[in-house]
């Protein structure tokens, strides 16, 4: 880039970050919208964490609990963890990128797999830092390409797991032998946005793992299960050390206080985040089953969406499929930045988002035959 010295030049290598684009919302010329394109709960947030936030806007004139107590307290009391080794931020995307600026400079890299989260590389080559990516096998986690590439400059290692936007996951044991491997001061960070969704009786979110670390971190949202998206809240599992450092560099009220009463109530609602799973769990298998039979390939899930991959074959490819069905009011994510050039992600929706879209590709599919 040629500086220009008539105004303010961000520092090198800011400009070369590609931007952050979030799935698309809307459909131009179709009265009905379905927007399955964010992973967001059909379901929508607990009636408690409504009325919460309800409640939080008599009192918009005081600023917020700094230190998020009652968030961080109702946290600890579902999870049996100490509030001290809790952080809460402005959706666990600032808390990924607070990581990242406290960890990592010029000079040091950080690894991230192929069709990991792109916040990743946004962040850590926005801290001066080097991204350095692994391919995945068969769209998971590769653990031995991960160790294989961390160097004396290797400070960091970013995983999302559940995988996003493919939905596969590593299990446990997987886990801790990527802890094992690494070197004590590179910081794993483990991404668990899409934990409340699994069932596999081989998964850990990574609490214990954490607990039984010094060099290991999970971030968790409410913007999935618990459907808070808008209000944008994330949270951190971190040994004390982590948690001090972090805490330096975080901005004072990183929470609103509707954000950190709603976030409180919706986590004690156990009940209805296992509805929430529940629903999601019935569709996931049903749609898999539903496009399969479309001869449509689905890389299998463990979250709330579907990786869904389309022939390569005129009028077949998912780029006239994304066109299709955004023309019905079908709004899915195209994740070419992702490393899929011929795959949407869907969102499991309601019922009637769900069944329009196995309708619509059922069109689809057979007027392209």
């Amino acid at each position: 880039m040629v500086s220009d010295m008539n105004q303010p030049v961000p520092r090198p290598g800011i400009l070369d970050i590609a931007a952050y684009v979030p799935g698309k919302e809307h459909a131009p010329g179709v009265e009905k919208v379905y927007k399955l394109s964010s992973n967001e709960t059909p379901l929508g947030p607990s009636p408690r964490a409504i009325d919460a936030f309800r409640q939080a806007a008599s009192s918009l004139e005081l600023y917020p609990d700094g230190q998020a107590m009652k968030l961080r307290e109702a946290i600890a009391s579902v999870y049996g963890l100490n509030p001290g080794n809790l952080l809460c931020g402005n959706g666990s995307d600032e808390l990924l990128g607070l990581l990242a600026h406290t960890y990592l400079g010029a000079g040091d890299e950080a690894i991230i797999t192929e069709h990991g989260f792109l916040v990743y590389k946004i962040q850590i080559t926005a801290a001066g830092a080097t991204p350095v990516t692994v391919k995945e096998h068969d769209c998971h986690v590769d653990v031995d390409a991960i160790l294989a590439a961390v160097t004396e400059r290797t400070k960091m290692v970013f995983i999302a797991n559940p995988g996003n936007p493919t939905g596969t996951y590593l299990p446990g044991s997987e886990i801790r032998r990527l802890v094992a491997g690494l070197p004590k001061h590179v910081l794993l960070v483990l991404d668990a946005a899409y934990a409340e969704y699994v069932r596999r009786n081989d998964y850990e979110a990574g609490l214990e793992i954490v607990s039984e670390n010094r060099n290991v971190v999970m971030t968790r949202t409410f913007s999935k299960i618990h459907g808070l998206a808008a209000l944008r809240i994330g949270w951190m599992y971190a040994p004390a050390a982590v948690i001090d450092a972090v805490n330096r560099v975080r901005g004072p009220f990183n929470l609103s206080a509707p954000a950190i009463a709603a976030g409180a109530e919706a986590i004690l609602d156990r009940d209805f985040a296992h509805q929430a799973a529940d629903f999601n769990v019935s569709w996931i298998h049903r749609l898999t089953d539903e496009f399969t039979a479309l001869d449509l390939k689905v890389t299998p899930s463990v979250t709330n969406f579907l990786l869904i991959h389309f022939p390569d074959e005129d009028g077949k490819r998912a780029a006239e499929a994304d066109d299709f069905l955004t023309r019905r009011g079908f709004i899915l994510r195209a994740v070419r930045a992702y490393g899929f050039n011929n795959a949407l992600r869907m969102s499991i929706g309601t019922q009637e988002a769900n069944l329009g879209v196995i309708a619509a590709l059922t069109d689809f599919m057979g007027q392209a035959a």
